[in-house]
């Protein structure tokens, strides 16, 4: 068992963690959850020893060995294969100890622990871990040093959980990986033999992977049995109760205050004012979990909607060397009101396909299309370290605003997340995930028809991404995603474009169906997704027709989700007021003109889903 006790850890002077405890079962597979900020990481330095608590012990099993993600990539001659093999130090130490050792009594000691730890099916497994993290058995042959940062960031992954430690600490592991790697790993860790602590902010992996949550809030850790899900429900739960227990305390503190400040003149009282002077002292506060609201994402709506399709390909070849095509033969569209999410394997060309798309890339054949005066903003990774570090959000935002006054530049800059003071903070003062922010608002500032989003939750924790599944879900425009967060995916997705082989074809099952085709043996491409034969001209004159007549069905879903979730939030807002406790007693009229008119969104909110329902029913049979 892994024991927290009364543990504090102070860094830089800020109070982290304070007096927190925590028992962690052997064998258990625990997420550890909390906003960024909060110390997560630094609780791991704690566990590995590589940081001293100011109180406080870590104590777990004697011998027990730890495991952690490298900091730094590896690199160097040696092929992938060997440089996952070396993680297993003992097996490698007994090798070359067995090469060299002449007393018959120690190579037989040598060989019995050799087969003990299954050394000899050690190079079979590491291809295997490989494998699953996205390398080919021809990668895995060639030397570390040839593969970028990220890739071998994922070596050291396939390392560490080669190595199975007593104790696997991840601290974001699916940052590295697309989402292939994410669900390969998540059917890993489900299976992992020995205790694992995993930080990350991937809800399906915290619902698939774990079996309990500890979650590090206010300096505090709490254990919670079952999965993320499991926790929210059970911290919301808790959330409420602390809420009215907090009410209660405090109507019996203004009770006790009162009568203290009433009779403590009188010497008569004198003694009863006393003691409830004492009862007030001794009346710990309730700590009521009350979170700090997230800031809203907000992507700005297009002033103009385009006629569809806003973007159509026509036999398009494209690549970056003549005669070297990374994508061929695509025939798609994209209208105003697409979400799309990529599907596929990294370097299988779905960044080359988003920078066709963003018009980054020019096909070598073929058409592309544009809608006239289309605006698209693009936002990847890789351009958080193009950010002006010794810049601010203010500044940021004054270049692309730079004749509008200071309190519109200020309002503009609120609005992507950066009020008052925060916006003079530098960027190098900001966490990533308000560095991923910054980048957001930025690159959808003048209102684009399209967002192509590239890995955007990387940086950001459970409660932003929610945020951003809002912005997204409100955003009238065409949005094209990849990400590992199948979360996010299928919160956001209604159509799904597998890009494999070169081609990018349409994957007609759903999630599930795609995690069952990534984990099966082989990953054979299941039926759904069977390419289909090549369009005549005619047969894709037909399918844009279709789907231009299927443009007003999609409309009508749309504005009935919309009315559906207002109407929603309408209920929660009356329900909210007719609940206080006195209202019918104080004002009767007040209280029947809410019920009424509870009645009545009741009715339309019902209206409003039997319209989605019949829209949606409508739009599968013709597209049938």
């Amino acid at each position: 068992m892994l024991s927290i006790e009364n543990l504090s850890v102070r860094v830089a002077g800020r109070l982290l963690i304070d007096h927190a405890s925590a028992q962690i079962p052997d064998g258990a597979r625990v997420g550890l959850v909390g906003r960024n900020g909060t110390g997560k990481t630094t609780l791991f330095h704690v566990i590995a020893g590589e940081l001293g608590p100011e109180t406080g012990d870590v104590t777990r099993p004697a011998r027990h060995t730890i495991g952690r993600l490298a900091q730094e990539a590896p690199s160097g001659p040696d092929p992938l294969i060997e440089v996952v093999l070396k993680a297993d130090t003992e097996r490698a130490r007994l090798l070359v100890e067995a090469e060299t050792e002449k007393d018959p009594h120690r190579i037989a000691e040598i060989q019995t622990r050799l087969v003990d730890i299954d050394a000899y099916s050690a190079p079979s497994r590491a291809a295997a871990i490989l494998s699953g993290l996205g390398f080919s058995e021809a990668a895995q042959q060639r030397p570390c040093s040839e593969f970028s940062g990220g890739w071998r960031m994922r070596v050291a992954l396939a390392a560490v959980l080669f190595a199975e430690p007593d104790l696997l600490l991840l601290d974001e592991p699916t940052n590295y990986l697309d989402l292939e790697g994410t669900l390969w790993l998540e059917d890993h860790l489900a299976r992992y033999p020995r205790t694992v602590i995993v930080i990350s902010h991937d809800r399906d992996l915290l619902d698939n992977a774990v079996d309990s949550i500890l979650h590090l809030e206010g300096t505090k850790l709490t254990f919670y049995r079952g999965t993320y899900s499991s926790f929210e429900r059970q911290r919301r739960e808790q959330m409420m109760l602390d809420a009215k227990h907090a009410k209660k305390q405090d109507l019996q503190r203004k009770h006790l205050q009162a009568f203290v400040d009433r009779f403590r003149a009188k010497a008569s009282k004198a003694r009863q004012a006393q003691s409830r002077l004492k009862l007030l002292a001794k009346m710990e506060p309730v700590n009521a979990m009350v979170t700090d609201d997230v800031r809203p994402i907000v992507f700005p709506p297009p002033s103009k909607q385009l006629f569809p399709p806003i973007i159509a390909l026509d036999d398009v070849t494209v690549g970056y060397e003549p005669g070297k095509p990374i994508l061929r033969d695509l025939d798609l569209r994209i209208d105003n009101d697409e979400r799309i999410a990529l599907l596929g394997a990294n370097g299988n060309g779905k960044s080359t396909f988003v920078k066709l798309v963003a018009g980054k890339l020019e096909p070598s054949h073929g058409t592309i299309t544009r809608a006239n005066n289309m605006n698209i903003a693009y936002f990847a990774q890789h351009q958080l370290d193009e950010l002006d570090i010794d810049g601010t959000a203010y500044d940021a935002v004054r270049r692309l605003m730079p004749d509008a006054p200071e309190p519109k530049v200020r309002a503009r800059a609120g609005q992507i997340g950066f009020p008052e003071q925060k916006a003079n903070t530098k960027v190098s003062s900001l966490s990533g995930g308000e560095k991923a922010r910054l980048l957001l608002g930025l690159a959808t500032f003048s209102g684009p028809h399209l967002v192509i989003l590239d890995e955007p939750t990387n940086h950001l924790d459970i409660d932003s991404r929610a945020a951003l599944i809002e912005a997204i879900s409100d955003y009238p425009g065409a949005v094209i995603l990849v990400s590992h967060d199948r979360y996010l995916l299928e919160a956001c997705a209604d159509r799904l474009l597998l890009v494999a082989d070169g081609k990018v074809e349409p994957f007609e099952g759903d999630l599930d169906d795609y995690r069952r085709y990534v984990l099966s043996e082989g990953r054979v491409k299941p039926k759904a997704a069977t390419p289909a034969p090549a369009k005549t001209g005619n047969a894709r004159r037909d399918s844009a027709e279709k789907r231009a007549e299927l443009a007003p069905l999609r409309k009508r879903i749309g504005d009935a989700d919309t009315m559906v979730k207002k109407l929603n939030a309408d209920l929660v807002r009356l329900d909210t007021a007719l609940a206080e406790t006195d209202l019918f007693a104080r004002d009767p009229a007040k209280a029947a003109r809410l019920a009424k008119t509870r009645s009545d969104t009741a009715q339309a909110l019902a209206r409003a889903e039997e319209e989605w329902l019949a829209a949606s029913s409508e739009y599968e049979n013709a597209s049938a």
